[in-house]
């Protein structure tokens, strides 16, 4: 009996550990518009620094010794090619939602790329049988309801562009496939070595995209550097590393629900450092998406 009620504590512990990482690092993605709006290169050139600048901190941390120990090791072909196809998804998604952001409105390039949660889930249980209830079905509902009244509620979605709005939903699709692949690594793969891999064929296939698209590939100013390295080690290290520790020991579909978090800790980090107004429909958006991710938690 000692032994069970060890156990069972241990699983609280870290089940709690894990929630409070995948909060956190949900905070830390919601910075990257920030950073993408202040660099001064173009977007598809930052993001390719942002992983390409990453890369050297996970490679760091997957061969220390205990790290080295601990974790599984890939064995097949199949094995180092699953690893790889995260930062596939992860590229068509960033490549994708830059885009979208040029060619659509920002309220519906923001909202559109949002449904990440919902194609998540619906992969979990097509792909996965994973178990959905209603309960956290209604807390999906009312967070993403949360996000569009936060982005001015439905008249605020006009003037876009269908191929952009398309290209949105294309990037909310990737970006499902880069949660789910990570949702079924982490049954045997440490965070780090997941974290390498990924961030390595991230930056691969970003690279050709950055060379054809953009004119400048490098920041001339300290400033510039910052708001990379920044990017890559706050939104990138920091949270998709923690959303990724967390995906060991909380379901995939609630863990997506992280995306939500991003457009209300980006509207406040704007009214700090940009001087963006937010007002009580924006804080009362905020709120629903918050009351959301708690219903949905509960479910």
């Amino acid at each position: 009996m000692p032994s069970n009620t060890s156990d069972t504590a241990g699983h609280f512990s870290r089940h709690r550990l894990a929630l409070a990482a995948l909060l956190l690092g949900g905070v830390a993605i919601g910075g990257s518009p920030i950073f993408v709006r202040l660099s001064e290169i173009g977007p598809i050139a930052t993001a390719f620094w942002r992983v390409a600048l990453a890369l050297v901190p996970f490679l760091i941390v997957s061969g220390l010794p205990g790290n080295v120990q601990a974790d599984s090791r890939p064995e097949t072909l199949r094995d180092y090619l699953l690893l790889l196809l995260p930062g596939v998804f992860l590229a068509a998604d960033l490549a994708a939602w830059h885009l979208a952001l040029h060619m659509t409105s920002v309220a519906n390039a923001t909202l559109l790329a949002n449904l990440a949660p919902v194609f998540v889930t619906l992969g979990s249980w097509l792909l996965f049988r994973t178990r959905v209830t209603c309960v956290f079905l209604a807390g999906l509902a009312m967070a993403l309801a949360g996000v569009l009244v936060l982005k001015g509620g439905p008249a605020a979605l006009g003037g876009g562009d269908l191929a952009g709005d398309m290209l949105a939903i294309v990037a909310s699709v990737f970006y499902a496939g880069y949660m789910l692949s990570l949702g079924r690594l982490r049954v045997r793969f440490s965070t780090p070595r997941i974290m390498a891999a990924t961030t390595l064929s991230a930056a691969l296939c970003m690279l050709p995209l950055a060379l054809f698209s953009e004119q400048v590939m490098v920041p001339v100013t300290l400033f510039g550097w910052a708001m990379l390295i920044g990017l890559a080690l706050i939104s990138h290290v920091g949270g998709q590393g923690l959303v990724t520790y967390a995906l060991a020991y909380l379901p995939t579909a609630f863990s997506s629900l992280t995306l939500l978090l991003q457009p209300v800790v980006a509207a406040i980090l704007a009214w700090f450092i940009l001087a963006e107004p937010v007002g009580a429909i924006q804080a009362l958006g905020g709120a629903i998406v918050l009351a959301g991710i708690l219903v949905a938690r509960r479910g």
